[in-house]
């Protein structure tokens, strides 16, 4: 039998039964719908997730105090002689080979007082390397001079909102804010940052990391920040900060790890979300793939006399099998084509509707899901053509 005649055959048996066709094409539309909008919305967030920490560089390497477990958990809450992180540690690392920048980490709260007005903003004390080893950006000014940071100057650099809340559209270079209880002199203004994980890079001040320990009370850093060589591994890096570490300290009392690690990491956890996002929305596949077997099935029954009829005039049992086979294929192919631009289109509202969630279709889903489609059909057909290809002629033209 020529191919032409085959799918005409099988188009015609799919028509004939518009119905009962249009039913179990929706079965499997609804789960190629529901598998390309739930995969685009893990990979969308997949996609975000990793761009937020990317925005930074993929060659820093953190260190922090205290030694973190396995689990996650960190001896912060017992009883520890561990030495906090200092200064001279970031001055001791920043001598290390292949290291091009390094500055230590203060965090906290406080109060920024200027130009009449206040706000409470996230203040960060770092070194002056902090735009190398984060990517940022100056916009007017400058950043925090090269200087012991020990005896650091009480000056500030203000994040691109905290001068726009504070000052408008004035210049704020050259003025005094009081932080704290501490008076500032702003030498300058960042470029805009945006978020990351919630919290607001562009409403934050800058201040040298040795007058953020004296602002909030701290023995030591919270974090000391380092950034690669390009070309370098991260891993060569790390092995060398951690023995340096361990020589001045005597002992690991700190926990240390690349960003390049925490992208991997956080990439695997991420790909497996997907994985199961979408494995959830493939059960809906399963009851496309039982409407196709209930649908071949009938179609057997009710086709006997046409299976006895070309079976009597030479078509070998291939052809039937190959026949049913089609059918069922065609079917599954059209509704995963429907299921396609259904989803597609569901995506495109969400991005159109709710752009805060990302979304993201990549054409490898697309192909991936439209031959899972074609997969259940060809799955699901082969024991009604089973069926088909082996009934018995004689019997078959009896059939009523």
């Amino acid at each position: 039998m020529a191919w032409s005649d085959a799918i005409q055959l099988a188009l015609r048996a799919i028509i004939g039964q518009r119905l009962r066709s249009f039913l179990t094409l929706l079965g499997i539309a609804v789960g190629i719908a529901a598998v390309i909008l739930l995969t685009s919305i893990g990979e969308g967030i997949h996609r975000y997730v990793l761009s937020e920490f990317s925005q930074f560089g993929t060659n820093v390497i953190n260190i922090h105090p205290g030694v973190t477990k396995t689990g996650g958990a960190t001896f912060s809450g017992l009883p520890s002689s561990a030495r906090p992180l200092t200064l001279e540690d970031a001055e001791a690392l920043k001598r290390l080979p292949n290291v091009i920048a390094v500055t230590p980490g203060v965090n906290g709260n406080a109060e920024v007082a200027g130009n009449g007005r206040t706000r409470r903003v996230s203040v960060f004390g770092a070194g002056p390397a902090l735009p190398r080893v984060f990517s940022f950006q100056v916009k007017t000014g400058q950043f925090l001079p090269e200087e012991n940071q020990v005896n650091a100057r009480a000056l500030v650099v203000l994040g691109a909102t905290l001068k726009h809340e504070l000052f408008g559209t004035e210049s704020a270079l050259g003025t005094r804010v009081r932080i704290g209880g501490l008076q500032f002199r702003v030498i300058g203004v960042m470029e805009p940052k945006g978020q990351f994980l919630g919290i607001d890079l562009d409403d934050a001040a800058f201040i040298p990391a040795g007058r953020a320990t004296e602002l909030f009370n701290r023995e030591g850093v919270n974090e000391i920040n380092l950034a690669a060589a390009e070309g370098v591994t991260s891993a060569s890096v790390v092995a060398s900060a951690r023995a340096l570490m361990i020589a001045r300290h005597g002992r690991e009392d700190f926990t240390i790890h690349s960003q390049e690690e925490m992208l991997a990491t956080l990439s695997n956890i991420l790909n497996i979300l997907t994985m199961a996002v979408g494995g959830l929305g493939s059960i809906s596949l399963l009851v496309g793939g039982v409407g196709i077997v209930t649908i071949m099935t009938i179609a057997v029954t009710e086709r006997t006399n046409e299976i006895g009829l070309l079976v009597a005039l030479g078509a070998r049992r291939r052809t039937i099998l190959g026949l049913f086979l089609g059918e069922a294929v065609a079917l599954a192919a059209i509704g995963g084509l429907i299921g396609l631009l259904l989803g597609m289109g569901l995506a495109q509202l969400i991005t159109l509707f709710l752009p805060a969630l990302p979304v993201h279709t990549p054409l490898s889903f697309v192909l991936l899901a439209e031959a899972l489609a074609m997969s259940i059909g060809l799955v699901a057909g082969v024991l009604p053509a089973r069926n088909a290809a082996r009934l018995d002629p004689v019997e078959a033209l009896r059939a009523e």
